[in-house]
């Protein structure tokens, strides 16, 4: 993989602040990240992908998605019933692990990997509210490669319209605040894409060893 030094994003970007009643969202159009599509192309042939099966009401399904979880020594993370367990940081992902901290302004020791082949590739939604998370997260969303639509549904407000974002290459969302608190988020299937995303979220979670002070 790359050298770190190939990154140079642009820290002093200003980023759009997303209306979204009761969350926090930032939201950078495009950080400067060169060469985003043989960055996508070396992650696809090279990151530690896995494929889940779920089970949904006593049926067993195919997780729509690879995944790949790095981190820290102990930074392992329990969702959707299943604890993955870090496989350590290359170079190129803890070069980009170092940018997104200066610009976010917070330290992340751990990265979540969401390969989505195609269209047909999705994500239920969901909120990243579990306990090793805490109780007000910063979740940092790097995408590459095929634009995909998020959506927001608020967890309880019936009357609050279910909200989306495009993400295009290189682009960043921040999540802070109560946004976990207060919205679930997810990506839905569609006929219209018929190439590659991965999606990067850098957050930190509690270590076995913090839980256990």
């Amino acid at each position: 993989m790359a050298p770190t030094s190939q990154f140079s994003l642009r820290t002093n970007s200003t980023p759009e602040r997303i209306d979204l009643p009761g969350a926090e969202l930032l939201f950078y159009s495009d950080i400067g990240l060169p060469a985003t599509g043989a960055l996508l192309q070396r992650l696809i042939a090279a990151a530690a992908w896995r494929e889940h099966a779920i089970t949904l009401y006593g049926k067993t399904y195919r997780q729509p998605r690879l995944i790949a979880w790095y981190g820290d020594p102990g930074a392992s993370y329990t969702y959707s019933g299943m604890t993955h367990s870090p496989v350590a940081w290359t170079a190129e992902l803890n070069g980009l692990r170092k940018h997104i901290e200066q610009l976010c302004g917070c330290a992340f020791n751990s990265v979540l990997l969401n390969y989505y082949r195609d269209g047909n590739d999705s994500m239920g939604l969901h909120a990243d509210d579990e306990p090793e998370l805490g109780s007000q997260p910063v979740i940092a969303s790097l995408s590459l490669g095929a634009t995909r639509r998020m959506y927001f549904k608020h967890k309880t407000s019936g009357e609050l319209p279910t909200r989306s974002l495009d993400l295009p290459d290189g682009s960043l969302l921040v999540m802070r605040g109560a946004t976990q608190e207060h919205w679930k988020h997810g990506i839905r299937k569609t006929a219209r894409c018929h190439t590659p995303r991965i999606n990067l979220t850098f957050r930190k979670v509690a270590t076995r060893e913090e839980t256990t002070q």
